[in-house]
């Protein structure tokens, strides 16, 4: 029984992925363990004027599975995607809504953007045709919120229910809230994770013009390289990742299948710049430190990481400085990955489906590699599971976002 006077245990039951490595978790796993980039020239609209053509674009992703006709139409892609990793993590772990108490499920799932693709067709049609072309459907469409909102009235539950906006760090910043809210007694079960569907001509013009983005038009499956010499930018991805997350209680009483406990959660903040990671790691480093004083770890406990790594000159130099301030010498016993070399930077849905890797990590105990690692970097000098997957047990994960205003999560996993 566990003590009265200890946080409650928290743990993830379901697991849902939506990706351009898979429309559900078992093939996006095999993939991703197999090493293949999701990357590919972008076909959804002209490139031709832009200088990144290249993105984890999904493919063969038809809403109507998932949602109705009617609600398909009046929602964004991003909904779409919020909602077909919810029906997959919500079969996952089994849950039985006419056997449930409403008020006890909550859902915090979010997105960074929103609705972009809403946003950029209301436009032109306002600018071409006046007010009366705008859709009445186009702010509910539209807002951060609403895949929260759409996966509440879905399953007709009333706990907690909104969603957290904090860029790319958005979907680790709602899983980590979950954790809070579960512990607290808010809720028993928590929806949670975030959702993404900006590879659209304003999200790219938008992140081309800040050069974000790499420009390895001629190699999309090279392109993203983090932690490796050389790396010019990040590359998009689009997609979902929700996990199901109970109370232990709960879980045990209702004979859930249990995948591992989520432990521990810190969040923080740079105060330094809009997008440039702080040049000391402070800000990762107070993120990361809190994970593990909340999950009650010793840093040396920690297996694997599931870096941040977006490929880009400063985060990757100064997420693994703030690996370093946190973990000394145990860095360079430890095992990381960016899987966002084979996924694309899914932005606000990064933090979900990452999460879910590190949920089958400990699970499997295989680690998905960092493809394109081709060069060393000597200010990036860890071990980031270069180019092949590594088989080793894996007991306790953190995974790392950072997002735009200098927002930083991180979470802990371990096995039970």
């Amino acid at each position: 029984m566990q003590d009265p006077d200890s946080p409650k245990t928290i743990v993830v039951t379901g697991l849902g992925v939506i990706t351009s490595l898979g429309l559900e978790v078992d093939t996006f796993w095999s993939n991703l363990t197999a090493g293949k980039s999701g990357v590919s020239l972008i076909d959804s609209f002209d490139t031709t004027l832009f200088t990144s053509k290249i993105g984890g674009e999904i493919r063969d992703f038809d809403a109507r599975n998932y949602m109705d006709p009617k609600e398909v139409r009046r929602n964004d892609r991003y909904t779409h995607f919020a909602m077909a990793a919810a029906k997959e993590a919500v079969a996952d772990a089994n849950l039985d809504f006419e056997t449930e108490d409403p008020a006890r499920i909550g859902v915090f799932v979010g997105s960074g953007i929103g609705g972009m693709a809403t946003i950029e067709a209301q436009a032109k049609a306002l600018f071409m045709g006046g007010p009366r072309k705008v859709s009445p459907f186009m702010i509910p469409s539209l807002i951060a919120n609403m895949a929260s909102g759409m996966i509440g009235i879905e399953y007709g539950v009333r706990g907690p229910n909104f969603s957290i906006v904090s860029a790319c760090a958005t979907g680790t910043h709602c899983i980590g809230e979950s954790l809070k809210t579960l512990r607290v007694g808010d809720a028993d079960v928590m929806i949670a994770g975030g959702s993404e569907a900006s590879i659209t001509a304003l999200g790219f013009a938008g992140f081309c013009s800040m050069k974000a983005m790499s420009r390895r038009n001629d190699d999309p499956e090279g392109a993203s390289r983090p932690f490796s010499q050389g790396r010019d930018g990040f590359v998009m991805g689009e997609g979902a990742g929700v996990l199901i997350l109970e109370t232990l209680e709960h879980a045990q009483a209702r004979g859930a299948k249990i995948y591992c406990e989520l432990a521990g959660y810190g969040a923080s903040c740079d105060s330094y710049h809009i997008t440039k990671p702080e040049p000391e790691g402070k800000g990762l480093t107070l993120a990361m430190n809190q994970a593990l004083k909340t999950a009650g770890e010793e840093p040396e406990n920690i297996d694997y990481i599931n870096a941040h790594g977006t490929s880009t000159p400063f985060n990757d130099k100064f997420e693994t400085l703030a690996m370093k301030n946190v973990f000394g010498e145990h860095a360079y016993k430890l095992k990381i990955s960016s899987t966002k070399s084979m996924t694309g930077h899914l932005l606000g849905a990064a933090g979900g489906v990452e999460s879910a890797i590190s949920v089958k990590t400990i699970q499997t105990g295989v680690i998905a590699p960092t493809i394109n690692y081709n060069e060393p970097d000597p200010e990036c000098d860890l071990d980031y599971v270069p180019n092949t997957k590594q088989e080793m047990p894996v007991k306790t994960v953190m995974t790392n976002n950072l997002g735009f205003g200098g927002q930083n999560a991180s979470l802990v996993f371990r096995a039970l």
